[in-house]
């Protein structure tokens, strides 16, 4: 009787354990870029520790799953992603997410299981984000990037658009400094500009499904005078070359200045710490009889001084 109910016992307790599955847990719903993300392997039976589980990430561009280790995700540049155990959690932590580094598909797959179902479910982490504008002068066939300020003469067309990238394609839309009307799209047209139509005009940008993730970029439009608008933007980007030119030449001439003034105080420098020349090793006794000798008629040894 008691020999049954040891094997019943175990029976029972080995159904229990292959019952027991991988779990990864982690973020149900898409993050925004630059959160802090953690995830989590464990079993469905919390009395089955995680000593022998690690982590995987599936490549998209390999198309097959690799560990997360530290070597890995060194030579994988997986960066801000961190391993730790505590107290039988096998935990995954990134720091700061990041689209093109952490997004993507993971799992818990036990190390020493045989069987086929040793790797949890995929747990997909998607990340929402949105890149800075960039603006562009498009009213000609070549675009034109605009940082600030963007000049035009009186009577002209002007088009500008307004563009990014991000998890979803965003929505656009144009809107003048003091003025109540907003263009819902990412490019803004003026028609036969008119010297009221200079000011800041703002591109706003904001994700459809987050509203809270939006980017905006303000520009400067400076109407010139239809006579002489042509002459005063050459002018402006004349006097933009000149003053470039000269900054040059100012800066170049201060080097050569420095330059000459170092070598100058070198060469005092060496001047001044150069002794008198010491001429007595010049000085050695000629004797008659050698062939440095002067004529002599008086037949004497001593040296001639």
């Amino acid at each position: 009787m008691g020999g049954f109910i040891l094997f019943a016992i175990l029976v029972i307790a080995r159904a229990h354990s292959s019952i027991a599955a991988l779990v990864i847990q982690g973020p149900d719903k898409p993050v925004l870029e630059n959160d802090e993300v953690t995830l989590e392997c464990l079993f469905s039976d919390s009395e089955l520790n995680t000593s022998q589980v690690h982590f995987e990430k599936f490549s998209k561009y390999m198309n097959n799953w690799y560990r997360l280790e530290e070597e890995a995700m060194y030579h994988r540049c997986i960066p801000g992603v961190i391993l730790r155990r505590e107290t039988g959690q096998l935990l995954l932590s990134i720091r700061s997410i990041h689209s093109y580094f952490h997004q993507g598909l993971y799992r818990c797959v036990a190390d020493n299981a045989t069987a086929t179902d040793n790797s949890s479910q995929p747990l997909a982490i998607t990340v929402n984000y949105m890149r800075e504008l960039s603006v562009y002068d498009v009213s000609s066939s070549s675009q034109k990037f605009i940082k600030e300020n963007l000049h035009v003469t009186l009577g002209e067309d002007v088009e500008v658009e307004c563009s990014t990238t991000g998890s979803e394609a965003p929505q656009y839309s144009w809107q003048k400094y003091g003025e109540d009307w907003i263009v819902p799209s990412p490019k803004l047209r003026l028609k036969n500009v008119r010297m009221e139509d200079g000011g800041d005009y703002t591109c706003m940008a904001e994700h459809p499904t987050l509203s809270s993730l939006k980017k905006s970029s303000t520009i400067s439009i400076t109407v010139l005078p239809a006579t002489n608008g042509r002459l005063h933007q050459a002018w402006y980007d004349s006097t933009i070359l000149v003053l470039m030119t000269s900054v040059a030449v100012a800066v170049v001439l201060v080097v050569l200045l420095s330059i000459t003034v170092f070598l100058v105080r070198r060469a005092k420098q060496a001047k001044s710490t150069k002794g008198p020349i010491d001429d007595r090793s010049q000085k050695k006794p000629i004797y008659t009889a050698s062939v440095e000798s002067l004529p002599s008629t008086s037949g004497d040894k001593q040296p001639l001084v």
